[in-house]
């Protein structure tokens, strides 16, 4: 499989029709090009891609992965990439959406597994694009990665599964988040998720690594 790009090229025009509503996003498809997300992607999902699929399961995530990033909050809100084709190409239907996440889900922790290894490989292509700015530049015992553990609370309006009260007395779950610190001239990165429910208190904690 030789799949280098998820999105179409972008071009400035003067054209009247040339507006959209979703421009930001195309720095995240840009970022899934360049640091090689879309390869690694299709190569790690491609055990659950049938043989007549119209839409790679890579795609389907990474379009997912970009509707939370502009702003949605549920698997319907595809539809926010779908009325931009011009900035994300190709978007499958909300049914198709569904039937990719149930297959993912039927062997959650192989499909899981894969798409770590896209991700790591992504963040390792990342940091060296990076160069000196990259967060584990210069890195050693006595400077070390420094990362932060913290929890934090999502708030669920239904019974999801594993949802529970919180201990603000809301509702929802209460995930620990790794952020890889980008030091006081940066933001955190963040690096993985612990999914819980809300009923477990959490204490954050900070660690490093050299």
């Amino acid at each position: 499989m030789n799949v280098t790009r998820f999105y179409p090229r972008t071009h400035v025009d003067t054209a009247a029709s040339g507006a959209v509503g979703q421009a930001g996003g195309v720095l995240l498809s840009e970022t899934v090009a360049v640091t090689g997300l879309a390869t690694a992607m299709s190569r790690a999902l491609a055990p659950w891609r049938k043989p007549l699929a119209v839409h790679d399961p890579a795609k389907v995530i990474t379009d997912l992965a970009l509707t939370l990033a502009v702003g949605g909050d549920n698997l319907c809100d595809i539809a926010l990439l779908r009325a931009e084709p011009g900035l994300y190409g190709p978007v499958a239907s909300d049914a198709t959406v569904s039937r990719t996440i149930d297959a993912l889900a039927a062997d959650a922790p192989a499909a899981l597994k894969a798409i770590d290894r896209a991700r790591a490989a992504a963040r390792t292509r990342a940091w060296a694009l990076a160069g000196p700015r990259a967060p584990d530049a210069g890195t050693s015992a006595k400077s070390p990665l420094i990362v932060d553990l913290d929890a934090t609370l999502i708030t669920s309006h239904s019974e999801k599964e594993s949802a529970a009260p919180t201990y603000k007395r809301g509702y929802g779950f209460h995930p620990l988040c790794a952020f890889v610190d980008h030091g006081p001239d940066g933001t955190g990165e963040p690096w993985r998720s612990c999914l819980d429910p809300g009923k477990p208190g959490r204490t954050p904690r900070r660690t490093t690594s050299p």
